[in-house]
């Protein structure tokens, strides 16, 4: 099976790249592999991929609010092309998007039914790419997810990690509530979706939710660190872009497929433990 994956080298890529090694795989991902480009659609009807897992996106949160253009470029247009392309060679579409294309307004798990309406530029964006993948034609899943980490880039755990041992007071948000997810187990259940008749919008992330000071107490307690984790709001941040302040995904249609995910907590164990044996393995 020929399966193309979009962003290939990012945290999620990384993985699931590692999971279709016995595939063709077809890797793309900057500099090369530009979502903003135009012409992007001939160039992937030219690999006549089976599958098209699109997990390359514009990310940052904050740099969507100073480039707004930028961000729907690769989100919106990007995907537009992507979907497109599947459609024409009749390739089975796997769109990776996001908690926050709603506005967090909500006090209970958002559901795939919820309307989403997002409150800053990448959401928007993100947003736009799941409406052009489910307009596409093509045979198309949205998987929403949340709060990502895993062992490529950069993300929250490694950044609390690093502060950590420099720091002997954190200050963290504790008026947002998500779904940690560890991206060796969302590229697991991709991986398993990609072989099954699933359609529409799915909501895959761990099990369980946090406040982000929540998820820092976590990750400092893993590392047996005596470091103060002091609560902050969202307006003391002073982040550029808004956040919802409730994200949490309902997993009712992901239980009711028979896909599982473990519960965050577990999830954060295996990824604190690889990131130590890499480092001892890199000494």
């Amino acid at each position: 099976m020929r399966v193309l994956v979009t962003g290939a080298t990012g945290q999620l890529g990384t993985v699931l790249c590692r999971r279709l090694s016995h595939e063709t795989l077809l890797p793309k991902d900057l500099p090369a592999f530009d979502l903003s480009r135009s012409g992007l659609e001939a160039e992937l009807i030219a690999l006549q991929p089976d599958v098209i897992i699109h997990a390359g996106a514009y990310t940052d949160v904050d740099g969507a609010e100073r480039e707004p253009e930028k961000a729907m470029a690769v989100n919106a247009t990007g995907t537009t092309q992507v979907a497109q392309a599947a459609a024409r060679v009749g390739a089975r579409l796997i769109y990776v998007s996001t908690d926050y294309v709603f506005d967090g307004t909500q006090r209970v798990p958002y559901r795939e039914s919820d309307t989403p309406h997002p409150v800053n530029q990448y959401g928007m964006s993100k947003w736009r790419g799941e409406q052009a993948a489910l307009s596409s034609g093509a045979d198309a899943l949205v998987v929403r997810t949340a709060w990502l980490f895993g062992q490529a880039g950069k993300n929250f755990v490694k950044s609390i990690m690093r502060a950590a041992q420099e720091q002997p007071e954190l200050k963290v948000v504790d008026d947002q509530r998500g779904c940690p997810t560890y991206a060796d187990d969302l590229a697991d259940a991709l991986v398993q979706l990609m072989h099954r008749d699933v359609t529409g919008i799915l909501h895959v992330t761990n099990e369980g939710d946090c406040t982000w000071r929540g998820f820092a107490q976590a990750i400092v307690q893993e590392m047996g660190a005596s470091v103060l984790v002091r609560p902050i709001t969202t307006a003391e941040a002073g982040r550029l872009a808004k956040r919802p302040a409730y994200s949490v995904l309902s997993p009712d249609r992901r239980l009711s497929l028979g896909v599982p995910m473990p519960h965050w907590t577990a999830a954060l164990k295996r990824f604190m433990r690889a990131q130590q044996e890499a480092l001892a393995a890199s000494n």
